[in-house]
């Protein structure tokens, strides 16, 4: 079997990286939410997608979705209140959307979660036929 072939990355960053560097420090992410940053490959026939989001609990405050070529990550950090001190924490709702390449089983997905690190790995099959030729009718 054929692994699909690794789309080529663009040399501009996807939008929501763009977005993401657009923090300001009073506002926080411009289009409001926190980015979770991610990294992928392709190894031995699956599409593995690992995302950096430590002092979770995978059970409560992480949700992963496939759903028409889009894997998404949702992930919550609830704020803990003190009198003292300062924080340099994130808190609040994160989101990442990362498009599937071709071939990727949307039925064929699992996820785990270790020291801070959501691994998630999708089946690849054979890529589907983009191109049809289409039979031209003539008529008088």
């Amino acid at each position: 079997m054929a692994l699909p072939a690794r789309q080529p990355r663009s040399v501009f960053p996807e939008l929501s990286e763009l977005f993401d560097s657009l923090r300001l420090p009073a506002l926080g992410t411009v289009f409001g939410n926190n980015p979770i940053r991610v990294e992928d490959r392709i190894d031995e026939g699956r599409y593995i997608v690992r995302a950096e989001l430590p002092g979770l609990d995978p059970d409560q405050d992480i949700s992963v979705t496939v759903d028409h070529g889009r894997l998404d990550i949702h992930a919550e950090r609830t704020e803990e209140k003190t009198e003292k001190g300062r924080s340099e924490f994130s808190y609040g709702s994160f989101h990442r959307s990362v498009t599937l390449p071709a071939g990727a089983k949307d039925d064929d997905v699992e996820a785990s979660y270790t020291q801070g690190i959501l691994t998630i790995s999708i089946g690849l099959g054979e890529e589907p036929d983009t191109a049809k030729k289409i039979d031209i009718k003539t008529t008088d």
